[in-house]
């Protein structure tokens, strides 16, 4: 069997840890393993550590016309909707996503009212996956939320979408940590984990295959799904007696 060609689809991961740059992130680590599948694959890759960045709270696509004086978003949304593939990257904090993921959903459900050029709402067509680390219990209910709430504005989620590694419950070593409490470790933290590194393998090449059939279809059909159509009073099956 040949193997598929992926080098037209794009992706971009979004860290949402709460450590700017140039501090190292534990789950830029972990999302480090599929972006090497990707480059491996000949697939663009762009990434955005959001705390980086200027990005105002709200749910508008430009929260500078709502009291801010500054909003990046608008130019990070930009790039998001350039990619095919959107994987989320978060930290464990309290049992929960970080804020600053909390707010990159925000502000995706700020732009889902949008629609692409055959009326169907703008993130239709793309699909989304997410990586979780932390030193606490909670990465399929991290992954749950992120999920759930990348389908709910318009992505759509392959099978097995999510990867994760946790540590022992309380203070330890984080996922590719070289170093703890001053004795260098043997190897760096989780790289040996066989359920990280298959989660994070088949979720990497999930997301491909789920994008490259969109991407050969052009998306999904408008018919029954195109917001102006819907608008325009065309309400399909519910304009008609057989369906209701």
């Amino acid at each position: 069997m040949k193997n598929p060609d992926f080098s037209n689809l794009s992706a971009i991961y979004i860290n949402c840890t709460l450590k700017k740059s140039p501090e190292k992130s534990h789950t830029a680590s972990l999302m480090d393993v599929s972006k090497a599948i990707l480059a491996k694959e000949n697939v663009k890759v762009d990434e955005i550590r959001l705390v980086d960045h200027d990005v105002a709270s709200g749910v508008n696509p430009d929260m500078t016309q709502h009291g801010w004086e500054k909003d990046e978003w608008p130019a990070l949304y930009k790039r998001i909707m350039a990619a095919d593939i959107l994987i989320v990257g978060t930290p464990i904090w309290l049992g929960e996503k970080s804020s600053e993921a909390q707010k990159l959903i925000e502000r995706l459900y700020a732009m889902s009212g949008k629609t692409n050029d055959k009326g169907q709402y703008v993130f239709y067509g793309k699909v989304g996956g997410c990586i979780i680390t932390g030193n606490e219990d909670g990465v399929k209910h991290c992954a749950m939320g992120i999920l759930y709430s990348l389908q709910h504005v318009g992505y759509t989620i392959p099978p097995q979408a999510d990867s994760g590694w946790i540590g022992a419950v309380g203070p330890g070593p984080s996922y590719g940590d070289t170093e703890w409490q001053g004795e260098e470790l043997k190897t760096p933290i989780g790289f040996d984990s066989d359920f990280t590194n298959r989660n994070t393998t088949f979720m990497t090449y999930n997301l491909l295959h789920l994008a490259s059939l969109l991407k050969a279809n052009d998306g999904y059909p408008s018919y029954g799904n195109s917001r102006e159509d819907w608008d325009d009073g065309k309400r399909w099956e519910f304009e008609n007696p057989e369906y209701r």
